[in-house]
């Protein structure tokens, strides 16, 4: 069958030039590296250095603020700052907690919200989007080109179709938070609307918050940040 193109809602990103300051690391989820890079080239972050940890971390968000402590200890005292690129993402406030351990040695902030669509469709955005429909199933490029792994696979929904009712009962539509306009992504994220028996909306985001922090610790850094999510 064919797919006819859905129509999407635009959320506005910013552009411009960066002036690079002091080297910045940035640890961030894997599911953010594409992103990330697209973001150094874009505006030529040379000193930007990342470092990315197992997107499937996600899966097991209690072994996330341990493997966060473990890169930062191991590259302090290489960097002038250090950017978690990571939000709260179910680990209770752990990576908070983790922060303010830390800023005592330097430099340190957190993405802001609570997870990778918040700060991708912004707080606003996303609380409109969660009110108008609660039961929502939330995708980003990188989940719609993982979906098979990370959403069919992980939840063995090949082998045991019948837990799809079970999993998915209490949603009602995907949204796809889109960073690019990719046609191919496009007709997969519809496609994994379709696996899963949902309605489906595209919110086209861009980079969202996420490319107004990486700007904005790069080229001023922030030490005089209260709040260590940055944005927040």
């Amino acid at each position: 069958m064919r797919l006819r193109p859905r129509k999407w809602r635009p959320c506005c990103f910013i552009t411009g030039k960066l002036r690079v300051a002091d080297s910045t690391l940035l640890i961030a989820c894997g599911a953010l590296a594409r992103e990330v890079m697209a973001l150094k080239k874009q505006y030529q972050a040379i000193d930007l250095k990342l470092i990315c940890l197992d997107a499937k971390l996600h899966n097991t968000p209690a072994q996330i603020t341990e493997k966060l402590r473990q890169k930062i200890q191991a590259h302090r005292a290489k960097h002038t700052r250090i950017l978690i690129g990571y939000a709260d993402c179910g680990t209770g406030g752990g990576i908070d907690r983790l922060i303010e351990s830390e800023r005592a040695y330097g430099e340190i902030a957190r993405l802001p919200g609570a997870h990778c669509y918040e700060f991708y469709a912004g707080t606003k955005h996303f609380q409109q989007l969660a009110d108008e429909e609660p039961g929502t199933f939330y995708l980003t490029d990188f989940l719609v080109r993982h979906f098979q792994t990370l959403v069919i696979d992980a939840l063995k929904l090949d082998l045991h179709p019948q837990l799809l009712g079970q999993y998915f009962k209490h949603y009602r539509r995907v949204v796809y938070l889109s960073q690019v306009l990719d046609p191919e992504l496009q007709i997969r994220a519809r496609s994994a609307a379709d696996r899963l028996g949902l309605h489906f909306e595209q919110v086209h985001c861009g980079y969202g918050l996420l490319e107004g922090v990486v700007v904005q610790t790069i080229e001023t850094g922030y030490e005089d940040q209260t709040d260590h999510r940055l944005l927040a």
